[in-house]
């Protein structure tokens, strides 16, 4: 199937979401329209028959529609907050036990190598992992209601019955999930339904109690009382389940067309149909069911295979068919995998166990099902620049909107090889706030010689966790010296997580001290710019908030764009000539630019308010503004470090994920 690229799937989202809107106000209405009718064929006699509508805009009409709608909202805005708290919260839900960084379980480092791999690939902070150690059936989730805040599920399951190869398809199943905005959109449907189903239970709490409460009752006009409130409850129930009923009706379309979106871009990132193929189908063999979990219905939309038996399957599925899905990601597919687990084990040898269970013979052969060659690294350059235009590849650097989202093979290879760099001791730093935190001043006094180093850092005030730390340092220190200036924003992207992890008090504290050791030469270069964006974009008050659309032409934004590209266009030319020139050339379909834009100077101050800016645009007009500064990084046919670590800072304030080029 077609894969549309990372901006048409963003605006499909959203407009997805306001289609769920739509649709949630119109139960809501009908809903509510039912409940009123109920109780006005209950309370009818006391009101001398009114007509409905009449009755409808009565004082018993309008405080039964207000309850209504009030529970409905309280219903969803507890549901929300209680999984908009942060994707931990989802995993600790569900029985999931964190994977820790340093875990030395064979399995457990496998997906952490394949989930970094993809991460610094694709240009995205590295999720944290959580594993159900329970759970036999293969299947994955990512939650969390920002992308910074995500975290991916494993079972045990997938971690045992499937390959490197088929764990890498399923990983990137789950990072298309991140890019598309798939995890609010689940985070939504999860708290509308919530509402709606609070009215089926309150209904269920009042049958109960009328018939409970009749039993006891001697007295007719008690026992009417009782009856009425049976009834009411018996109403109420059948009115909110059917409600629930529809909505994952709803729910189930919307995952479906989700999911195949999501096994299209697991190929578009690992380049190997058969690594998801044969995932999904050890899945249709083996199953992927969560049966510990209390949770299961309700994770169904949100993982890789069906996580609940439901019934109406062929409704309310959240996936398509297994068979289908295989099939969609490349034709064929399916016969060769069924022939292949027919080959490995011969007639003969399957009479021989009779007694052995499905489930044992299933783990044995599918694991030997697909095993595809997995490339060499070796000819690979160590740049996170190695740009196609550079390499000859003949796709021009400049439309850098395409790569936005997605994996690449260069990216990739340079992920790989920057991890068999990275020496134990260095990585499990990273893996930790301390060590985290000392690579943020590292990162900035790298170049200093020795005695301007401890200068800068007494800059710092001492602090039992934020303060530096000489001993961290020198650990530190040497292995970013050697890997030099193109390992520096994907080492700090693996400490992300571990930053995270700091309270919001020792975040502001840690953007202080970065802010003074910037400051100390008493100028800003093009990294110490990008970092202090950076962490104070995921780090700082409002970090990872979800930008609401404000903007739908560039009419709206030019002084925002004029000043954002007269910047690109100083650092991408040796000239001031030549910057006006690509000024001018950059600026062909925003607006017209003056000689002076072109010369405008940009403070930190005035770029953070441009970018703010532009992150409000609609997610078609971003292209437009990322081509349009790669094109004056990309003219001379090359980019250099610092060309990307600028590109990079205004994609990440783009909500855009920019790979390593």
């Amino acid at each position: 199937m077609a894969n549309p690229g990372f901006f048409q799937r963003q605006a499909h989202a959203r407009r997805n979401t306001g289609l769920l809107v739509v649709l949630f106000l119109t139960a809501v209405i009908l809903i509510t329209l039912a409940v009123c009718l109920v109780g006005y064929a209950l309370t009818r006699s006391d009101t001398s028959y009114l007509p409905f509508h009449t009755w409808l805009l009565s004082s018993h009409g309008l405080v039964t529609a207000v309850a209504l709608v009030l529970l409905v909202g309280i219903g969803s805005l507890i549901r929300w907050v209680d999984l908009a708290g942060g994707g931990s919260r989802v995993a600790k839900m569900v029985g999931a036990r964190l994977i820790e960084p340093d875990t030395r379980d064979p399995e457990e480092r496998k997906l952490r190598n394949i989930v970094e791999e993809m991460a610094i690939a694709s240009g995205v902070s590295v999720p944290e992992l959580y594993v159900m150690d329970q759970e036999t059936g293969i299947n994955a989730f990512v939650a969390g209601y920002p992308p910074g805040e995500a975290v991916m599920v494993v079972t045990h399951g997938a971690l045992t019955h499937l390959s490197r190869d088929e764990l890498q398809g399923v990983v990137g199943h789950e990072f298309s999930h991140i890019f598309n905005g798939d995890m609010r959109l689940n985070v939504r449907l999860i708290s509308l339904l919530a509402g709606i189903l609070m009215i089926g239970q309150i209904g269920h709490f009042l049958l109960r109690a009328g018939f409970y409460s009749g039993a006891r009752s001697r007295g007719n006009r008690d026992g009417r009382a009782q009856a009425l409130i049976g009834l009411m409850g018996l109403a109420l129930m059948i009115i909110g389940y059917v409600g629930v009923f529809f909505g994952r009706l709803i729910q189930a379309a919307v995952s479906r067309q989700r999911e195949m979106l999501a096994d299209a871009s697991s190929v578009q990132f690992t380049r190997n149909p058969e690594g998801i193929g044969g995932a999904l189908f050890k899945i249709g063999m083996k199953g992927g069911y969560l049966d510990t979990t209390s949770h299961a219905s309700d994770m169904n939309h949100m993982c890789f295979g069906e996580s609940a038996r439901m019934k109406f399957t062929s409704l309310l599925a959240s996936h398509p068919p297994v068979d289908e899905r295989i099939n969609a990601i490349q034709p064929g597919l399916l016969a060769r995998l069924r022939s292949r687990l027919r080959d490995t084990e011969p007639d003969s040898a399957l009479r021989q166990r009779p007694t052995e269970s499905a489930s044992t013979r299933v783990g044995d052969l599918v694991n030997q099902v697909v095993e595809p060659a997995r490339g060499s690294l070796g000819g690979n350059r160590f740049s996170p620049v190695r740009s196609s235009l550079a390499a000859g590849t003949g796709e021009n650097t400049a439309t850098l909107s395409k790569r936005v989202g997605t994996v690449t093979p260069q990216s990739e290879a340079f992920a790989a090889h920057l991890l068999q760099q990275l020496p134990s001791t260095f990585r499990s730093l990273l893996y930790t706030r301390a060590g985290a935190i000392q690579l943020c001043y590292g990162l900035l006094i790298r170049e200093l010689p020795g005695q301007q180093q401890q200068e800068w850092l007494t800059l710092i005030p001492e602090h039992s966790l934020l303060g530096p730390k000489a001993t961290l340092l020198d650990k530190l220190l040497p292995t970013l010296a050697r890997l030099g200036d193109s390992a520096r924003f994907p080492v700090l992207e693996l400490a992300m997580p571990a930053l995270r992890k700091l309270d919001p008090d020792e975040r502001q504290q840690l953007i202080s001290n970065v802010q003074k050791l910037v400051a100390a030469d008493k100028r800003v270069n093009l990294f110490e710019l990008a970092l202090t964006t950076f962490l104070n974009r995921h780090l700082g008050a409002g970090a990872e908030e979800i930008i609401p659309v404000k903007y739908r032409n560039y009419r709206q934004v030019l002084p925002a764009i004029s000043r954002v590209l007269s910047l690109f266009a100083r650092a991408g030319s040796d000239s001031s000539e030549q910057a006006r020139q690509l000024y001018r050339q950059a600026m062909v379909g925003f607006g017209s630019g003056t000689e002076q834009d072109a010369e405008q100077k940009v403070s930190m101050r005035q770029l953070s308010e441009a970018l703010h800016m532009l992150s409000r645009l609609s997610p078609l007009l971003k292209p437009g503004i990322i081509d349009a500064c790669g094109y004056c990084i990309s003219h001379d046919g090359k980019v250099d470090v610092k060309e990307y670590e600028l590109m990079r800072l205004v994609a990440d304030q783009l909500d855009c994920p920019m790979p390593p080029l």
